[in-house]
This record gives structure tokens, C-alpha cells and sequence, in this order.
């Protein structure tokens, strides 16, 4: 492990002075709960020069005036997928983080971390032997012509083909969540959607962010149909793995027809994939499988399979319309 300093901030305005001491990327790093930040740096991945310790701050989840959430990055996942709030008003997002790790790992992983959480693609880990566009840029993606079966189908470039592995991420992008960041031109709001990004030809940069940005909270907006939601995740095996392809959807009727639809797809893409295509083919339709099925093609008619993951698109489809079936029939909450 590359040897670091360490700082523990009281407030907010003393991290973002600690973390913005050194202008260059990566030389500081915010620590939440450190569940894949300390796995990074063991693996020499990461290699901060210095750790900016956040632990505690901003670690409420509150109403708003309007009527949603506003989540502290500083919130634990069990503490948030336990919340009467979320539970109730957002259960999506309760499944979502229940799916994505043991208890050990919720009781520890924060909010900021989750969304900050680097891709689980094994060339990017392996430091010794794999070329890894965005561990190190410009030295080729080992992945494209490798055991590729997690990776991306959807958004992937010639660069990098990883997916983001986070599970609370997928219902967070089809809650437009906003997120609220603190940095060294002061404080703003992005939206969920716009904070990842998508590899092109700079895979090393996962989000919008700026060096010594700092994720302050995860804002939820009042979302009447996400009452009405479920999160499914299909891995390889029961116990904790990552998706193969994950569906957060939320579902309001009118009548026999779909009144609104919310939907992202999980482990199909390197950023939290909002499926705008499949809501916008559904809305004002049958709630009937077919239906389902077609907006799902309509959703993948760009998909670039890989050899090992050609399954993807084929099973995005079943398992979004086994999710939108539940819905519309009553049987998720």
C-alpha cells in the first residue's frame, strides 16, 4: 500500500480545505466508510496521497418542504433502506441497497461512497497483468477480447466496456434523484442522470466531479408512483454478487393503461442506465407483457453484445417485464 496522510474533518468547510490543498486528481481522497476505497489502495489501485476522513458529516435523512428526502451522504445503507420514509414512500431504493452487500458491508458503506464506488471489472483490479484504460489510460482494455460476461452491452466505447456495479445507484437514476456537491466554487446541484459518465475516451473518469468536490446529500423529489415500486437483480448466485442485469421500476396506472413508468437497468452499461426509450413507448399503453418486452427491444436496439454477454438484452427484457407484471397486477409494493 502507497503510504498516506490522514485527516479527520469536523464540518464540511474544513474538508473541502483539506481535500483542495493539492490541485491534482487523486491525490486526495474523501473516506466514508471505506468499503471499496480501502479494497482500491490495498489492490494499488488507488493511490491517494492523502485521506480526508468525512465520516459524520452529513449523516441525516430529512423531509422537504416539497415532500421528498434529502438524504446525507454521511447516511449509512442499512440506515437508509430501514428508514420508514424510504421504505414506504420509495421502496424501490430499500431493495435496491438490501440487494447490493451483506449487513456487514451496509453497516458500514455511506451513501457518498455508493455512488463514488469504482467498477468491479477484473482487469481494472488486476495491476500486475491486464491493460486497463481506466486504471491507466492509453494502455487498452483487456476486457473487450477477455472473459467479458458482466460487462457492458449499452454506452461501452472501444476504450473500456466495465459496468457500474452499484445497486442503489439503479434506483437512484430512475427516482431522478439530484445530488447535492460542495467544492471549491461553492455549492451546487446535478442531477442523478448527469453524474456519471458514460467511458468514451477517458474511461479514468467515472463522474462530473471536480478535484476536491465533495457529495453532500442525495436529494429525492416527491414521487407519488414510487410508492409503487420494486427493485429485481439477476446475478450468478443467491448469496451477494454483482448484477448481470438489474431492473429499479416504478409503475402508475390509469385504468388499464400505463398512467407513468419509471425504469433503469442495472449491469448493462458503465454508468446507472435510465431507460427513456422503454418509459416513453409505455406510457399511455397496455400493461401487458408484450408491451413490456417491445419497450425493452426498443431500449436495447443499440446494444454492442460482447462474446460472453450476448444473454443481456434477452435477459433485460424477461426481467423487466416480470417486474412491470408484479406492478401492474398489485403484487410489489
Amino acid at each position: 500500500m502507497t503510504p498516506f496522510s490522514y485527516a479527520r474533518a469536523g464540518d464540511t468547510a474544513e474538508a473541502l480545505r483539506l481535500g483542495t490543498d493539492a490541485a491534482s486528481p487523486g491525490v486526495v481522497a474523501y473516506l466514508g466508510g471505506g468499503t471499496n476505497l480501502v479494497d482500491l489502495m490495498r489492490e494499488t489501485v488507488a493511490r491517494p496521497e492523502r485521506l480526508v476522513d468525512v465520516t459524520g458529516l452529513s449523516d441525516r435523512i430529512e423531509d422537504t418542504d416539497g415532500g421528498g428526502l434529502l438524504i446525507g451522504a454521511g447516511v449509512r445503507n442499512t440506515a437508509l433502506a430501514e428508514h420508514r420514509g424510504v421504505r414506504t414512500r420509495y421502496p424501490l431504493l430499500s431493495r435496491a441497497i438490501l440487494a447490493g452487500a451483506s449487513a456487514q458491508i451496509r453497516n458500514m458503506a455511506t451513501v457518498g461512497g455508493n455512488l463514488l464506488q469504482r467498477t468491479r471489472c477484473t482487469y481494472f483490479y488486476d495491476t500486475d497483468g491486464s491493460r486497463c484504460n481506466k486504471r491507466a489510460p492509453g494502455s487498452g482494455c483487456d476486457a473487450r477480447d477477455g472473459f467479458n460476461r458482466i460487462h457492458a452491452v449499452l454506452g461501452a466505447s472501444e476504450a473500456c466496456v466495465a459496468t457500474h456495479p452499484s445497486d442503489m445507484c439503479v434506483a437512484l437514476a430512475a427516482l431522478d434523484a439530484v445530488v447535492h456537491i460542495e467544492g471549491p466554487q461553492g455549492a451546487r446541484t446535478l442531477p442523478f442522470g448527469e453524474l456519471h459518465r458514460l467511458p468514451g475516451d477517458r474511461p479514468d473518469l467515472d463522474t462530473m466531479l471536480a478535484p476536491g468536490d465533495l457529495i453532500t446529500a442525495v436529494e429525492l423529489p416527491p414521487l407519488p408512483l414510487a410508492a409503487h415500486s420494486t427493485y429485481r437483480k439477476v446475478r450468478d448466485r443467491a448469496s451477494y454478487a454483482f448484477a448481470l442485469v438489474s431492473v429499479a421500476a416504478a409503475l402508475e396506472m390509469d385504468g388499464d393503461r400505463i398512467g407513468d413508468v419509471r425504469i433503469a437497468f442495472g449491469g448493462v452499461a458503465h454508468k446507472p442506465w435510465r431507460a427513456l426509450r422503454a418509459e416513453a413507448a409505455l406510457r399511455g399503453g397496455p400493461a401487458e407483457e408484450a408491451a413490456f418486452r417491445a419497450a425493452a427491444a426498443e431500449e436495447f436496439a443499440d446494444a454492442q453484445p460482447l462474446r460472453d454477454n450476448a444473454f443481456k438484452p434477452a435477459l433485460a427484457a424477461r426481467t423487466l417485464a416480470a417486474v412491470l407484471t408484479e406492478l401492474a397486477m398489485g403484487e410489489a409494493a
